[in-house]
Order: structure tokens, then C-alpha cells, then sequence
């Protein structure tokens, strides 16, 4: 799956004070990495103990997928009428391919800035509510070595990567002067900390002041400005058949008037070469910089030998799409295994590229069509189309409903109360919960930065349901962990796990015993992750009563006689619940 499917115009308005009902998590409290050194090229494929890299072609097949690719989506035809120097600043779009914010800025200029801020709001920061590490090991990791990646193509595109520590509203201003750029292009992100950043960056750039030309005493002036690009979603916000503030609160309205009135567009195209860099200026501001380690964010890796090493970067993303798609033929089965949970072949993966821009969803569109008419189309094919436009509804939902998708009750102000019992959301987050299907899957998080589609369900349920957990504590845990985090999705999931998303009818209850004989019914995944029950007989493996460590809480159900998960109703939520009120 593209994952937890889990994939703000008001989001504008600041979150409420922040407050901090947990301590930050120790050093004994670490997320579990897989130790290597910092990816410098696409060539620097890292090998971490025995886990499975993903993709697993080597670096020179990866490279050679991932040039084709750029070479189908390069034009001779494309001309460039601009002048003067542009900026691209990136974000969440580490991509050469179909990104629509690089090639504007090379038409419009002779020369090209490409930039990256290494934030310490989003490196070094905390969770808003519960004072989680903001970006953990894995995922800063994963996106060292997607700008390693991205520098090394922009080289071979006749730029470079320029790298800065520090806010974007202090870095960006100042190179646009010592350039002197006319503009900074960047794709638009949706929610209010990152709309904060594009108004501080904007209100910088009024700010500077360039010369423009002519005799001395005729020179004009000019400031830079801020041009921001669509180009995270498969669907272009522009295409859609209403305004984003009439949006369905269902997605399968969504899906289909999508599917019926809109099209998907086409890929942007690249030109032979992207360069030249600018002349000048340069010297000024420090030269190109350094990619940054894991260690001087102040950040620890401890080795796992453990399941699966996604290695970060365009050249792994085109890399990855090939080898599910056409390598290893994996598509026409999509549906069929979408729902495993060990492995790296039952779904698609693409998820952390997504959410790093490493990839671009419609280049995903393009190869599912691509496929079709080459080999076939079937459900499977489609369903991966359909897991993109999930994608698509949840970034459209956090535009319209805003910071609600952040807040307690969610954008229906659901009224409920939660606790916030540390030793539960302890065993949760660690997993030691005593039930091996929950256990399993937080330790391949806390391991590996990645959860099968299937796992965050379950988990998000039994946190939610079982113990009565504040929703957010988890929201905020996988927003520290996961590879693939992206607030829109992240939240918009947790907001519908929790039956406080805009669709009222997704209220679910997931049976923990019913998801195990469905979805592990040999207990392969669990003893996988949890060795201590290798030794047991494969029926007793999600069962192992007295062999395991003790259950935290009991099931709210059995799940023995149930047929199907049922819906759940807060209401039933007995009133000796472990609860401290949010105020």
C-alpha cells in the first residue's frame, strides 16, 4: 500500500499554546536505526546487518533505471526566455523528474540556484503537543541521503546543491541578494507550519532590496519574490470538478467525481541540461555547503539487523518503481497482496519517496498506464491508482478543514475524553503490550521507520479503542518514526482511526485476535519480530498465554464470536477507563 493511508487555508491560524504532558524520550527511550554512514552519492548504497535493502537492484541498475526514466521525460525542445537568477528552494519535492518548481525557474532565467534548508524547527524540534522528536534517526537519515542523491543528479544536470543550516525565512532572503535572484520558486505545502515558513520567507524577500541595471542614476530596483508551485498530488488542485472548500466529506464521492471529470496531467518535461549555476555571489554566502550527518543533528543510529533498509533518493525511488513494476512484475498482484505485513514485495513501497518528493505521483500514474498497455490491467493495477487518490483526499481535506485535522476532536469537534496514561502508551509505543500482533508491529517501526498499511490499523485501534489512548500521542509517535510521515496523511489517518475524521462512518474497531488468524495466521510475522516466540507452535504464536509477557489492558472484545471488525461507539467505554482530561 502507499501507506497508512495513512498517506490549510485556515491552517493559517496558529495551534493552541503548546503543552507538554510527556517528558521527551531519553536516550534508553531511542528510536532503533540501522547504523551507516552518510549517503554522499547514488552510488553510496549502505549495507545495515541483515536487512533487506529496498530497492534491491544494486546501485548500477538503479542508476540505469533512473536515467532512462529521466531520459523519457527529457525534451531538446524545451527553450528557456528568461533572464537573470532564480532560485529553486527545496522541500518536500527532492525529485529531478516531474518537478514543476525547477523547470519554471530554468525558463525563467539564464541561471539556476538550487537550495535546501536544513530547518532546526523540523531536525532538531518537538512534536507540538507531547514534545516528540520532530524528525527521528531513520527519517533524518532517509532524507540525508535523498539530498545526496538529488545533488549528485544536479550536477549531472550542470548544477549543484546548495546547502544552509538554518530557518529558510533568514537563509533564502539573503542568497536572493547575493545572486541577485529575481525569484524563488517552490512547490506549496497545505498545512500551517509550513504556511508559517512561506510567509516569513515572503515577507523576507519584500524585504531585500537588488539593483536592477542602467546608469548609475538610472537604476531601477527590485525584490525578489516567492513564486510557489503545485505539485504534490497526483490530481492538480486546479483540475479538480469544485473548490477544495466544497470538497465530499466521503472519499468515495471524491474518487469518483474525480475519476469521471478530471484528468491526471502529464509529467513536466526536463531539458537537456539545467544549467548554469550563477557566476557570481556565491563566494559571498559560503560557497555550496555540506549535507549534514546524522550525528551533527545530534541524532543516534543503533544498528538493526532487522527488516527492511528503504535507501533514500530519486535514483532508489525510479529504481524501486522499476523492479516492482517490471523486474520483478509485482503490479498484476497488487491487490492480492496489498494487506501482507513481512516482506518487501507485497506492496508497492513507494510511500517514503512520495513523501520526500523523491517521487513523483503522476511518474506512479504514468508507469500504471504504461504497464497496462503493455502487459495488463486489471484490479490490481487500478487499486494502486485508487491508493494515490487517497493520497491526493487527504492533502485536499488538510487545505480545507485546516488545523482541525490536528486538534483533539477533529474537523467534526468531536466531544470525547481520552487518557493520557504514560505506562500504557509506553508499552504501546515500545511494544511490550502483551499481545504479539501490537508488539510485533511497534518494533518494526521503532526498527526500520516503516509499518505496513495492515500493522497502522491494528496498532491505531488498540491504541485508540483498547486502551483509550489520546489519539494525538500516537499521531505525534508515528509523526517522530515513520520514513514516510507527511502531516496531511499522517493526521487524516489518525483523525479517521480515532472516529473523529470528516467522514462520521469511518468508526472502526479493529479485533486484534480476528486481524492475527486473518493476517498472520501461521505467526510467521510475529515470531519474525518477536523471537522468543519461534519455539511455539505456529497456531499458539498470536496466542501464547502464559509464554509472553503479561497483557497490559484487556480487549474491549473478544473478538471470539465476532464475524466482522465492528463499529465502535465511545459511548461503551467503561468509566473506570485510565483518563486524564485534555483541558
Amino acid at each position: 500500500m502507499l501507506h497508512f493511508l495513512f498517506l490549510s487555508s485556515s491552517a493559517s491560524s496558529p495551534l493552541p499554546s503548546r503543552f507538554l504532558l510527556l517528558p521527551k524520550p531519553t536516550s534508553k527511550l531511542g528510536i532503533l536505526a540501522m547504523s551507516t554512514a552518510a549517503a554522499s552519492s547514488s552510488s553510496s548504497r549502505p549495507v545495515r546487518g541483515g536487512a533487506v535493502p529496498v530497492p534491491s537492484l544494486g546501485a548500477d541498475e538503479a542508476g540505469a533505471a533512473a536515467d532512462q526514466a529521466l531520459r523519457r521525460h527529457t525534451s531538446p525542445n524545451l527553450r528557456r526566455s528568461g533572464a537573470g537568477v532564480a532560485v529553486v528552494w527545496f522541500r518536500n519535492d527532492l525529485r529531478l523528474l516531474d518537478n514543476e518548481a525547477l523547470v519554471r525557474a530554468w525558463a525563467a532565467s539564464e541561471a539556476v540556484l538550487p537550495v535546501y534548508c536544513v530547518d532546526p524547527r523540523v531536525f532538531a524540534g518537538g512534536t507540538h503537543y507531547f514534545g516528540f522528536p520532530k524528525t527521528g534517526a531513520l527519517r533524518a537519515q532517509f532524507l540525508i541521503e535523498c539530498l545526496g542523491d538529488l545533488k549528485q543528479n544536479l550536477r549531472k544536470q550542470g548544477l549543484d546543491l546548495l546547502v544552509r543550516h538554518g530557518k529558510p525565512e533568514d537563509i533564502l532572503p539573503s542568497i536572493a541578494k547575493a545572486v541577485s535572484a529575481h525569484t524563488v520558486y517552490a512547490h506549496k505545502e497545505t498545512c500551517s507550519e509550513e504556511l508559517l515558513v512561506e510567509r516569513l520567507v515572503r515577507k523576507g524577500l519584500e524585504k531585500v532590496v537588488i539593483p536592477q541595471g542602467g546608469a548609475s542614476h538610472q537604476k531601477k530596483v527590485f525584490n525578489p519574490k516567492l513564486q510557489l508551485v503545485w505539485g504534490a498530488t497526483m490530481y492538480h488542485i486546479d483540475d479538480l470538478p469544485f473548490p477544495v472548500s466544497n470538497l465530499p466529506d466521503v472519499y468515495t464521492q471524491f474518487r469518483k467525481a474525480v475519476e469521471s471529470k478530471s484528468s491526471v496531467r502529464n509529467c513536466s518535461k526536463l531539458p537537456p541540461s539545467l544549467g548554469p549555476a550563477p557566476s557570481s555571489g556565491l563566494d559571498e554566502i559560503g560557497g555550496w555547503g555540506t549535507i549534514p550527518t546524522v550525528e551533527s543533528l545530534g541524532l543516534n543510529l543503533t544498528k538493526s539487523e532487522k527488516g527492511m533498509h528503504f535507501i533514500g533518493g530519486e535514483n532508489s525511488a525510479l529504481g524501486r518503481v522499476h523492479e516492482y513494476f517490471w523486474k520483478k512484475d509485482q503490479l498484476k498482484v497488487y491487490k492480492e497482496t496489498r494487506n501482507g505485513m513481512l516482506g518487501s514485495d507485497y506492496s508497492t513501497k513507494f510511500s517514503p519517496w512520495l513523501a520526500s518528493g523523491s517521487l513523483s505521483p503522476r511518474y506512479v500514474c504514468e508507469e500504471v498506464k504504461r504497464y497496462e498497455k503493455q502487459r495488463v490491467a486489471n484490479d490490481s493495477t487500478y487499486w494502486v491508482l485508487f491508493e494515490l487518490i487517497w493520497r491526493d483526499y487527504f492533502r485536499f481535506l488538510s487545505v480545507k478543514y485546516g488545523n482541525s485535522i490536528f486538534h483533539l476532536g477533529g474537523p467534526r469537534k468531536v466531544g470525547s475524553k481520552w487518557s493520557q496514561d504514560q505506562v500504557l502508551f509506553e508499552s504501546w509505543r515500545d511494544g511490550r503490550t502483551g499481545y504479539p500482533l501490537i508488539d510485533a508491529n511497534m518494533r518494526e517501526l521503532s526498527a526500520t521507520g516503516f509499518m505496513s498499511n495492515r500493522g497502522r490499523q491494528i496498532v491505531c485501534s488498540f491504541l485508540v479503542r483498547d486502551m483509550g489512548i489520546d489519539w494525538r500521542m500516537g499521531a505525534e509517535w508515528f509523526e517522530t518514526c515513520l520514513l514516510d510521515y507527511e502531516p496531511a496523511s499522517n493526521y487524516g489517518n489518525w483523525t479517521y482511526g480515532a472516529g473523529v475524521g470528516n467522514d462520521p462512518r469511518e468508526d472502526r474497531y479493529f479485533s486484534i485476535p480476528k486481524q492475527a488468524k486473518t493476517y498472520d495466521p501461521d505467526g510467521k510475522y510475529v515470531a519474525y519480530w518477536l523471537p522468543e516466540l519461534r519455539s511455539l507452535a505456529k497456531e499458539r504464536r498470536n496466542f501464547p498465554g502464559a509464554s509472553y509477557i503479561k497483557q497490559i489492558i484487556p480487549l474491549k472484545f473478544d473478538g471470539g464470536h465476532q464475524k466482522k471488525d465492528q463499529q465502535f461507539s465511545r459511548q461503551r467505554r467503561p468509566n473506570n477507563m485510565y483518563r486524564r482530561q485534555v483541558k
